[in-house]
């Protein structure tokens, strides 16, 4: 004779709904660690952007033999404009038009102090000893980074993510050469 099992298989109700409750708790908590990790990732992403600009304008100035300006517009824009060959019909040609991610801007930490290059952080950007720079700074054709009467100057450029002083990073170049460096912010110093 054949037994019959009224048991039924699978999980209850309230069993999938406690599963669910731990599995959202988790989430909310892995989504609250990783917010400065975010951030960071935003700071280096702007980072990235402001050295590939500033190189991709030294590289273009030296290969196409023209001046390429470099401007730093509001509080996360940067440009780069080709400027004409003197002489020849025709205006600057806008390259580029960049914006920082919508977290990062350019600013300054409080306590923080200039890089170790030393080229000045009397503002978030500070080229030739002005804030915010000179009306033109350019890459002229032998990569150096010049004022509009062609004198070089060195100049750093910082950025971060307000409130939270580990996103800062700075940018700095080397008028001479054109040399262009990164440092990121620990909080109290600079690391390159």
């Amino acid at each position: 004779m054949k037994q019959q099992t009224n048991a039924t298989r699978g999980f209850s109700m309230v069993e999938v709904m406690i599963s669910m409750v731990v599995m959202v708790v988790i989430m909310a908590a892995t989504i609250i660690e990783m917010e400065p990790v975010i951030q960071q990732m935003h700071a280096n992403a702007a980072a990235d952007l402001i050295l590939g600009q500033l190189r991709t304008a030294r590289q273009l100035s030296i290969a196409k033999r023209r001046d390429i300006q470099v401007q730093f517009i509001g509080n996360n824009e940067i440009k780069l404009t080709q400027e004409p060959i003197p002489g020849v019909a025709g205006g600057p040609v806008v390259l580029s038009d960049l914006f920082l991610s919508p977290t990062v801007f350019f600013m300054q930490f409080g306590g923080m102090p200039d890089t170790p290059d030393g080229f000045g952080n009397a503002g978030a950007v500070d080229f030739g000893g002005v804030v915010g720079g000179p009306p033109i700074m350019q890459f002229q054709s032998n990569g150096t980074f010049v004022d509009a009467n062609g004198i070089p100057m060195n100049g750093s450029v910082f950025i971060g993510v307000a409130n939270i002083p580990t996103t800062a990073r700075a940018i700095t170049v080397l008028g001479t050469t054109g040399r262009i460096r990164l440092y990121k912010g620990s909080g109290t110093g600079w690391l390159q």
